[in-house]
């Protein structure tokens, strides 16, 4: 639970920051852009999962 706290807060202070100094976030703006990258992480879990059950 540190890690995801930790990740958040960081995350908002770049957020911040970025917008401060006006540049472009280093994330996608778009929520379609978000679901690409939750997508990806799941893929990587059943991938996980997956190569469990071959051994």
């Amino acid at each position: 639970m540190k890690e995801i706290i930790l990740s958040l807060l960081t995350g908002m202070v770049v957020g911040f920051l970025f917008t401060l100094f006006r540049l472009p976030i280093p994330a996608p703006p778009a929520l379609a852009g978000i679901s690409g990258i939750v997508g990806v992480y799941l893929g990587m879990k059943v991938f996980q999962w997956i190569s469990i059950l071959w051994k």
